[in-house]
């Protein structure tokens, strides 16, 4: 049985959704907050919460993993070092989605904010 297998498809093949996916959260964790349309914030959510999660017990096997989901020693640097220690207390919902009101001009999509909390 498939229950619970669906995955954000966005219109591109699996090798592009795979590294798509990667360099958004790479963005996030740099900047702490980045603009994008709401299918892929929607999308993202999941993958970069998981990496706080795995990050938040500092271990060379948890940097390990998860250089290989993200491929850049200073995103995992700065993942581990400043990003999950903010959130040692909390128990998840370590990201924020904000709608915004406007569409994309190009074409007309829905834009979103993704940050950390």
């Amino acid at each position: 049985m498939r229950h619970s297998k669906y995955k954000y498809k966005l219109n591109v093949t699996s090798s592009h959704r795979k590294a798509l996916i990667k360099n958004l959260s790479i963005e996030l964790i740099d900047h702490g907050k980045i603009k994008s349309t709401h299918a892929k914030c929607k999308a993202l959510q999941p993958v970069v919460e998981k990496l706080i999660t795995l990050a938040k017990e500092d271990s060379v096997a948890n940097r390990r993993l998860a250089y290989s989901k993200l491929n850049n020693k200073d995103a995992v640097t700065k993942l581990f070092t400043e990003v999950a220690p903010k959130f040692k207390t909390r128990n998840g919902g370590y990201t924020r989605i904000t709608k915004i009101a406007d569409l994309r001009v190009g074409d007309a999509a829905k834009v979103s904010y993704i940050s950390l909390v």
